[in-house]
């Protein structure tokens, strides 16, 4: 049996492994898990009641259109309804944007590093990917523009950045917008959009009326601490999502994720207090980094990259063995790097407490 030839080699994505097995295989009696940038605090009330709600119904198929969920995101952030598409996580929505628009006579173009499946998707497609790399970790949209050609069919800006956690301005990315020839999609994945505090970060629902070509990606995954329930949404011109529906696999979201998220929108004193949790927290990571000296990327999100100078995969061994799951930048583009999620008060307690011993035991 013959699969794509691009499928060879194409590395599959690796998760790391449940807490449970971590603390059985180290003898551990507490593994805090600091790696995938989900929300510490867990997820709204509302949702969780909700889901509750529902477990008589287990045996029906969802509702294909999302309703329910439809209706209120589209309250929320101002559009119609016919202008979203939902996907099980916003991934699926970059899937289905790869599959509805290219082929191996196609390219994309990206900034390097930015968030993998961008290049994944489009590698799966057969077509090309063009990678511009970060400045300061920073999208360099002016040389974005530059690759650009008459095969570019979607460029992506990541925004806020993953892994740097670095930001567009809104007036970049105005000007930007402006000179993307009409033929390109300009996908603007704002999954960490909730907890973004910079005062010049583009709003970016209003663009969608004069720009056609341009599409965002939000998601439940993070501030919402939704993530095992998978549930994302694009944003578009209602023409554009119309064509992009086809793609898009029936009932491709559950039931449960249809409530929850759409009680979650409810319960936004519950993303307030989350965000101002957050950026209290980032504040002691980054007035600590400040005090020893290591470099970081300035954060937008719930994660902080920082430099410590050594093998991302011994720090991250290092953590590990302390009872602690961070993300080593070796796999991120960033070989001396690690990522680490913002927790609690309590985990990040733990996390400074482990560094501090890191950088004593490696001077």
């Amino acid at each position: 049996m013959r699969i794509k030839q691009q499928l060879h080699g194409l590395p599959s994505y690796k998760p790391g492994k449940p807490m449970d097995e971590v603390k059985k295989e180290l003898g551990l009696e507490r593994v805090i898990k600091l790696a995938s940038n989900e929300n510490p605090y867990g997820s709204s009330l509302l949702a969780q009641e909700a889901i509750a709600q529902l477990l008589n119904g287990l045996a029906i198929y969802p509702d294909g259109y999302a309703a329910i969920l439809r209706k209120k995101v589209a309250t929320h952030i101002g559009v119609e309804q016919n202008q979203l598409i939902f996907g099980n996580g916003s991934d699926e929505v970059i899937q289905m944007l790869c599959r509805a628009l290219l082929t191996k006579e196609h390219n994309i173009v990206t900034a390097d590093p930015t968030f993998s499946q961008y290049k994944l998707n489009a590698i799966i497609e057969g077509a090309e990917v063009k990678e511009v790399p970060l400045k300061d970790g920073v999208h360099q949209l002016d040389e974005m523009l530059k690759v650009i050609d008459e095969q570019t069919k979607i460029i992506w800006v990541c925004n806020p950045n993953n892994p740097t956690g670095t930001y567009v301005t809104e007036k970049a990315f105005l000007s930007f917008l402006e000179k993307v020839p009409k033929h390109v999609l300009v996908v603007s994945d704002e999954a960490y959009y909730e907890y973004v505090e910079a005062k010049d970060y583009p709003e970016t629902v209003p663009l969608l009326k004069e720009y056609e070509n341009l599409v965002i990606l939000r998601t439940f995954s993070k501030a919402y601490g939704l993530a095992s329930l998978r549930v994302g949404y694009g944003v578009g011109h209602p023409h554009f999502i119309q064509s992009l529906d086809p793609v898009r696999p029936p009932f491709n979201n559950t039931s449960l994720a249809h409530v929850a998220a759409a009680k979650a929108l409810d319960d936004q004193d519950f993303i307030s207090n989350c965000v101002q949790k957050n950026a209290e927290e980032k504040k002691r990571l980054v007035d600590f980094c400040d005090k020893e000296n290591i470099p970081f990327f300035p954060s937008q999100t719930n994660f902080l990259l920082m430099d410590l100078n050594k093998k991302g995969n011994d720090v991250f061994d290092y953590f590990l063995r302390k009872g602690m799951i961070i993300r080593s930048g070796e796999a991120l583009g960033f070989p001396t790097y690690i990522r680490v999620t913002i927790g609690t008060k309590e985990e990040n307690d733990v996390f400074l407490e482990v560094l501090k011993a890191f950088l004593e035991e490696t001077k």
